[in-house]
């Protein structure tokens, strides 16, 4: 029997899933395969001091937003299990790359019941994620990031500790099952 033709051609998953990146269905949704992508996957394309995870970086900003806004936190960079993490600056100067996610993000929102969220209030937590990391992270820049100021970073108590990858994994899979279990 023939397949019918999808867009573009196919990543193999974690969980040995076909997944087209291009042409994204519910139905090849995983929530594993998000969680162990996105826990091998390191932020600040690694130029942070040590490994820390864009899974536990999801979970820090699932904790940061309002409990009916933190499953749409924890999955914010959900698309980054499929395309991979592309830095902010480099970004802008690729034509189409935020469609992609866009599509990849409303389908696996879909897939996860996810259909009415506040985009400001993660995309708020997001960026104070990003600055409290850079502070606990990273060395020091050699000039201040833009709106750093803006999205002062949380209090020094709240110092990031960074996981390894099997347990930002655990952490992220535990943080997924525990908003099922309370509808969020």
């Amino acid at each position: 029997m023939h397949k019918l033709e999808r867009k573009g051609d196919w990543i193999q998953t974690y969980n040995r899933r076909q997944f087209w990146t291009l042409d994204p269905r519910a139905e090849d949704v995983d929530i594993e395969d998000i969680a162990h992508s996105l826990s091998m996957l390191c932020r600040f394309n690694g130029h942070c001091n040590e490994f820390y995870s864009v899974a536990q970086h999801s979970v820090f900003v699932s904790e940061l937003v309002k409990p009916q806004e933190a499953l749409a936190g924890l999955l914010h960079d959900s698309p980054e299990a499929y395309l991979g993490d592309i830095a902010r600056p480099i970004k802008k100067f690729l034509p189409g790359i935020e469609e992609i996610e866009n599509e990849l993000e409303k389908v696996i929102f879909k897939y996860f019941n996810i259909d009415n969220y506040d985009k400001k209030e993660i995309s708020h937590a997001d960026n104070i994620a990003l600055f409290t990391e850079m502070r606990d992270l990273m060395n020091e820049p050699p000039e201040m990031w833009k709106e750093f100021e803006y999205y002062l970073p949380l209090l020094p108590k709240n110092k990031i500790i960074p996981l390894t990858s099997k347990e930002s994994k655990k952490l992220f899979l535990e943080r997924f099952e525990e908003l099922r279990a309370n509808n969020y």
